[in-house]
C-alpha cells in the first residue's frame, strides 16, 4: 500500500464549485478499485491550496483509476479551476505513531 498526495490550487472564486463537486464525487473516488483511504485538506494559512490525501492497495490500482471515466470526469471538472499547476507524490509511509 503506498500514499497519494495531490496538491492543487484554485481561484478563490472557484472554491465552492471544487467543494461541491468534490462532496458528489468522493464517494466514487473512494470506491474506487484498490482506493482504502479519502481526505482532502485545506492549508490553513492559504484557503486557495488544497490536498487530497488517499491509499492505493497497489501502483496499478491507482494507474487504473487514473484512466478511468470517473477520474476523467473529475479532472475535466477540476482542471479548470486551477489558478496553478497541480503537484502530486506518491510516497511509502515509513514511521507511523499512533
Amino acid at each position: 500500500m503506498f500514499i497519494r498526495i495531490v496538491k492543487m490550487s484554485f481561484h478563490e472564486e472557484h472554491i465552492p464549485k471544487f467543494l461541491e463537486n468534490f462532496d458528489v464525487m468522493k464517494e466514487k473516488i473512494r470506491g474506487a478499485n484498490g482506493n482504502r483511504f479519502l481526505e482532502l485538506y485545506q492549508d490553513k494559512y492559504n484557503p486557495c491550496i488544497f490536498f487530497t490525501y488517499s491509499f492505493w492497495e497497489t501502483e496499478d490500482d491507482l494507474e487504473n483509476y487514473r484512466r478511468s471515466e470517473l477520474f476523467y470526469d473529475v479532472w475535466t471538472f477540476t482542471k479548470k479551476l486551477f489558478n496553478e499547476k497541480p503537484e502530486a507524490w506518491s510516497v511509502d509511509k515509513v514511521v507511523s505513531l499512533p
